[in-house]
């Protein structure tokens, strides 16, 4: 028997290529990319320290130096500790009620209203009841209306209630968030696992007590993200207090600033309590994004991973 060898073409098979081209070039690629993304991050992140530096350095000039220095650098005197002492001595320490009113506002409407979306949002992942998608479409509808389109409604509502220019009046719309009780829906269905509410109604557990022990220790990350939101968004707000207060002992930070700034044409000098006081009020914030920054990054991110 004769062995028949057939011979192979190498000109069918790819040819391997020993060439470092293809690596070196994704790696200039990837470096390439990796320059263009923080060149466009350090850009956003100059647009938005900017003005915050703008205020550190205006908070430390005197009306004279605000407007005969240069706007991005220190004045020859440096007044930073006499505007802030001028801002929490002015009028008997009306900035320091201002200040607290804002905490009350911001910081028991950021809580409980973050209590209020994971009931909400573990309500509506986790139980089945008839209208449970109108209910929650109906619910998220409401982030499509912007709070101003509801002042003046809730002003009209308020006053026939007689909460008007009452602390009622800015605290209760601040325990709604739409957006919050969608975050927490959604984190709810991917990170709560439904065995293990069942397990513990075996084991003889109310739902409430579930609920409480379990799933506002699942949804942490989200809470601590919605809380931010809110006490952000609170604290900045000045539409509703503007249309709900005329008292200016009830004031935020955000109305009684406006109220010093709009006599600057008049009286000079509140420049200086204006500049120092915008730089006192974002104190709080920048505190408070610093602490919870990691849970924010969690918070908006494990959610969509299951």
């Amino acid at each position: 028997m004769t062995a028949t060898v057939t011979p192979t073409s190498t000109s069918a098979a790819p040819a391997a290529s020993n060439s470092p081209a293809g690596p070196v070039r994704s790696v200039r690629k990837g470096r390439s990319s990796t320059i263009i993304v923080t060149g466009l991050l350090l850009v956003v992140a100059l647009y938005f320290l900017t003005p915050v530096y703008w205020v550190l350095v205006a908070a430390t000039k005197s009306t004279e130096d605000l407007f005969s220095t240069n706007g991005f650098w220190f004045a020859p005197t440096f007044s930073l500790w006499d505007n802030i002492a001028r801002v929490l001595s002015y009028d008997d320490g009306i900035f320091v009620r201002w200040f607290l009113n804002s905490v009350l506002y911001a910081g028991v409407g950021a809580l409980l209203a973050t209590y209020f979306a994971a009931a909400g949002g573990y309500a509506l992942a986790k139980y089945e009841f008839r209208g449970r998608n109108l209910v929650f479409g109906t619910i998220l509808g409401g982030v499509l209306v912007p709070g101003t389109a509801t002042a003046l409604p809730l002003f009209l509502l308020f006053s026939q209630l007689g909460i008007a220019n009452t602390y009622w009046s800015v605290l209760l719309p601040s325990l709604v968030s739409p957006f919050g009780l969608f975050l927490c829906r959604i984190y709810s269905q991917a990170t709560v696992d439904t065995s293990l509410i069942e397990a513990a109604r075996l084991d003889g557990a109310s739902e409430l007590r579930i609920f409480h022990t379990i799933g506002l220790r699942v949804l942490t990350p989200a809470l601590v993200t919605v809380f931010l939101f809110q006490l952000v968004g609170i604290w900045n707000n000045y539409f509703l207090p503007l249309v709900m207060l005329s008292d200016t002992g009830l004031y935020p930070i955000t109305l009684g600033l406006n109220t010093w700034l709009s006599q600057v044409d008049r009286l000079p000098e509140f420049y200086e309590l204006t500049t120092g006081g915008v730089l006192l009020s974002i104190i709080p914030l920048s505190i408070a994004m610093v602490i919870l920054q990691r849970f924010w990054r969690g918070g908006l991110t494990e959610g969509a991973v299951k």
